[in-house]
């Protein structure tokens, strides 16, 4: 019997792992810092109907997708910076189908490459800076958890989930762009 996929999660759903370090990191790390050389190689030339043109039933457009990584990553890095100059700070989710419809997910994704490019220097920069006891005190709240499981979030299972959401962006950009559609 073969397994149904939910492709909302190209590699799955984010499990906790059960132990970080300075390895594990410096792995994740350059996962983060390679990310937009990645992406700008899965989307080298797409015109702008493949752009358009939804990686998936029901889902975004390659354009949209590339301007959500840039997004969320952005978030993501404020959550950080948050989290290491704040005790316990709630960062606040966003709609993120709701920012995918907005007009500037519509513009050319070259920006948003280029601010990823950015973003990520910056963000490694920092995480590469961080100590051992700043990722032992590196926390914060997820407004989303205080109705569930544990509202509190540790460093090293953050690092490992904003490494899998910058996976899961890139692999699902090479499965959009791995067979483009003709158009």
């Amino acid at each position: 019997m073969s397994e149904v996929i939910d492709t909302r999660y190209p590699i799955g759903r984010f499990s906790a792992p059960t132990t970080s370090g300075p390895e594990i990191r410096a792995v994740h790390m350059q996962t983060i810092r390679l990310l937009p050389e990645r992406l700008q190689a899965a989307v080298k030339g797409l015109n702008d109907a493949q752009l358009d043109t939804p990686y998936r039933e029901g889902g975004w457009t390659v354009r949209q997708l590339v301007h959500h990584v840039a997004d969320s990553h952005a978030m993501s890095y404020t959550r950080f910076k948050l989290a290491l100059t704040e005790d316990w700070p709630t960062i606040k989710p966003y709609n993120e189908a709701a920012w995918a419809e907005l007009a500037d997910s519509k513009l050319p994704i070259d920006d948003s490459i280029a601010m990823l490019e950015a973003l990520h220097d910056r963000w490694v920069a920092l995480l590469e800076s961080m100590s051992e006891e700043d990722f032992k005190k590196f926390t914060f709240t997820h407004a989303a958890q205080l109705y569930g499981a544990d509202p509190r979030a540790f460093a090293g299972t953050v690092v490992e989930d904003a490494v899998r959401r910058v996976l899961a962006d890139a692999d699902a950009d090479a499965t959009a762009t791995a067979t483009p559609t003709e158009v």
